[in-house]
């Protein structure tokens, strides 16, 4: 990849313009634009010139309806990595996100959710975030609340610091007595276990843990119920959406291919969540159009910042067109995470 030191000063400041100018506008940035924008104080014909040649090493294009250019993806990333001047939240962004995502605590997927939906309208692109992967988090406790006849709360806390809760429908009433017992089993034969083993091998391990009035049968509920009970990924896919018409709004999607392809992404979500897998643990991380590689993806860009809370790592961020603020969009994105760490701590 071309580095920004193989710019000129002129070319670099060139490049970063035209970016500007079509991030702004959405319009292949002319020459004359250029000009008044970059305040080089050299003419037109030089800026052409220029810009010519940025295309001919691969940091502009241009379509055939238009003598302007458009920024590429290794501009963005040229732009991204050494011209960028980033803009943190202002006082009103922040407010907002501090309200929005922190507002009446919750559980960790309710407050992802939030976390999603508020960097979404901020920035208007998609806000994603992605529940951390629970298969190694170790069970520290179990307890069994009973809410109705046939009816359980399933408390898991985990030593993380996360705790779960699952209802439990269960074929009939349960004695006081039962259940605790069943409880204590539980915690005796489960905790300190992994929860992607306990899911593995709990059938074995409860497999003799004898019938003592109605024990057993309630055991085997565990046991039938395993996959949805200690399931890492709680909630389905484990991805949290903000609302995709703020993505459908901008000019990339005016065509109905493009909208499709967008519903397609965000209906399934199995390539969204792969693809912000992939950048979990790695702090802030930004790829752009073909580094992505989905090339479902090759068209957009995702922003990403990694969060923790003990030894879990779950990843949030926004996915939009390559053509993105990014100036603002990472300070928001790193704001948010910072956020949800601290709500987790």
């Amino acid at each position: 990849m071309p580095r920004v030191e193989d710019l000129s000063e002129r070319e670099a400041r060139i490049l970063d313009t035209i970016i500007q100018l079509y991030v702004e506008n959405a319009e292949p940035a002319g020459s004359q634009a250029v000009t008044a924008r970059s305040r080089l104080g050299i003419s037109p014909a030089t800026v052409r010139s220029t810009m010519s040649d940025l295309e001919t090493r691969g940091y502009l294009f241009h379509t055939h309806t238009s003598g302007g250019r458009i920024p590429t993806d290794l501009a963005y990333r040229v732009y991204v990595d050494r011209l960028i001047r980033r803009s943190p939240p202002s006082h009103e962004e922040r407010e907002r996100l501090e309200s929005g995502v922190g507002a009446n605590g919750g559980a960790i997927e309710e407050i992802l959710r939030r976390a999603a939906q508020v960097l979404g309208v901020l920035t208007q692109e998609l806000g994603v975030a992605v529940v951390p992967a629970l298969d190694r988090a170790i069970l520290e406790r179990l307890e069994l609340v009973r809410v109705s006849t046939e009816r359980l709360l399933v408390v898991l806390t985990l030593r993380s610091g996360f705790v779960r809760t699952i209802f439990l429908e269960v074929p009939s009433a349960v004695a006081a007595g039962v259940l605790e017992h069943v409880s204590r089993i539980l915690n005796e034969r489960l905790t300190g276990l992994p929860l992607g083993e306990i899911r593995a091998s709990v059938a074995d391990r409860l497999r003799d843990a004898g019938d003592s009035g109605g024990a057993g049968q309630l055991l085997n509920v565990f046991i039938a119920q395993r996959e949805g009970l200690f399931d890492p990924e709680p909630g389905g896919d484990g991805v949290m959406l903000g609302s995709a018409q703020l993505l459908a709004d901008q000019p990339e999607f005016a065509s109905g291919e493009r909208i499709r392809d967008l519903l397609e992404l965000t209906e399934g979500r199995a390539r969204l969540r792969s693809a912000f897998e992939a950048h979990r643990r790695r702090g802030l991380t930004i790829t752009i159009g073909t580094e992505n590689d989905d090339p479902k993806l090759a068209e957009f860009t995702l922003v990403t910042a990694s969060y923790r809370r003990g030894d879990l790592t779950g990843v949030l961020g926004v996915m939009g067109p390559t053509r993105m603020p990014y100036d603002k969009i990472i300070g928001l994105v790193e704001h948010t995470s910072r956020l949800v760490e601290g709500l987790l701590t």
